[in-house]
């Protein structure tokens, strides 16, 4: 009985400050209010990272639209088009509540490290709905889960390239059968946000099953949640940080919790539903011509692997015809990486 009470009594500060930190923030009911925190967290290896959060309340009562960059940190884009949207958006124009965070993966940010965060080599765009006593990254995926999900009435996750990829800008969302109407909005967000490619995903997930996607945690659990896929290869691509901000906007605006006054571009939407996938069967260098947005037909050589000296050792050819969504354009690859993802339209 002792030695139970002294390890809730240790163990509890750890998971109630953090959440009690933000609450008290999001629950002010001063209007216009903008609140910028940082939310600490350690782990039993020692780890120590935190998770920054702006809560941009706007002058008029309205919903709540939460954005998340950085949950992979080498994808740049994204996150200083979140940073960009922290200082330009005028709370007094502002209907409803604006949850920004600009950089979910911290350690993987200033590590330049793609996909994980090294710490606790955990990728969190793999790791929820998290853990309350697990690694700081599946702490953080837990904090996400619990406590600002379920605040979302909107929920748009936003990556871009990683060092390695080479990426087709696109806006996605699952067809979740279990929430049509969220499914409904999220395509008609989607449709509106200024990117010509809109790709759905088949929700399959059990009850049971964990999401281990950000976007799909919220999916999962019935609010309007969408992905902006825009920038690639590590770098700032300007027009990338544009296409993401005005998409945001258009979002916005469409919500009415803000005006827009950017144009939306002329163009013919593109939908794609079916997504294949090529990985790497070997380890070694790979070789191809194309590039993300390329067509190809079924069959087409779109690239081979080879040995350290050159040696052809593996060759892969398109399973559909289609459009590259995104692909490996930096040499080395490792046994299941995925070399190419190419998406076509059933």
């Amino acid at each position: 009985m002792t030695r139970t009470f002294c390890i809730l009594f240790l163990w509890l500060p750890v998971w109630v400050l953090p959440q009690n930190q933000f609450q008290k923030a999001f629950v002010k009911e001063i209007r216009p209010l903008q609140s910028n925190i940082k939310i600490a967290f350690t782990d039993t290896q020692n780890n120590h990272t935190f998770l920054p959060i702006s809560i941009i309340k706007g002058k008029k009562e309205g919903p709540v639209f939460t954005v998340v960059a950085g949950v992979h940190g080498f994808e740049y884009p994204p996150i200083v088009a979140t940073q960009e949207l922290i200082s330009e958006i005028d709370m007094d124009d502002l209907a409803g509540t604006l949850i920004i965070i600009p950089i979910a993966n911290i350690g993987s940010f200033y590590t330049r490290t793609p996909f994980i965060n090294p710490q606790d080599k955990v990728n969190l765009n793999n790791a929820f709905p998290g853990k309350a006593d697990g690694s700081v990254t599946q702490k953080i995926a837990h904090f996400v889960a619990t406590n600002i999900i379920p605040l979302s009435d909107v929920f748009l996750d936003i990556h871009g390239g990683d060092a390695s990829e080479d990426l087709l800008p696109f806006v996605c969302y699952y067809d979740n059968e279990n929430y049509p109407e969220q499914t409904r909005k999220a395509k008609v967000l989607s449709e509106i946000s200024g990117f010509q490619y809109i790709v759905s995903y088949p929700f399959t997930l059990k009850d049971r099953d964990p999401a281990k996607y950000v976007f799909k945690q919220a999916c999962k659990d019935g609010k309007v949640a969408l992905s902006i896929e825009c920038g690639k290869l590590g770098n700032v691509q300007k027009e990338a940080v544009i296409s993401i901000k005005n998409g945001v906007y258009h979002m916005l605006s469409h919500m009415k919790m803000y005006p827009d006054t950017i144009k939306t571009p002329n163009q013919t939407l593109i939908q794609l539903n079916n997504q294949k996938y090529i990985d790497a069967d070997k380890r070694g260098i790979f070789y191809s011509t194309y590039k993300a947005g390329d067509s190809v037909k079924k069959g087409d050589r779109v690239g081979y692997i080879t040995d350290e000296f050159g040696t052809k050792i593996s060759e892969f050819q398109a399973p559909v015809s289609g459009i590259i969504l995104y692909k490996t354009s930096t040499p080395p690859v490792n046994v299941d990486d995925t070399l190419m993802c190419i998406s076509t339209y059933e």
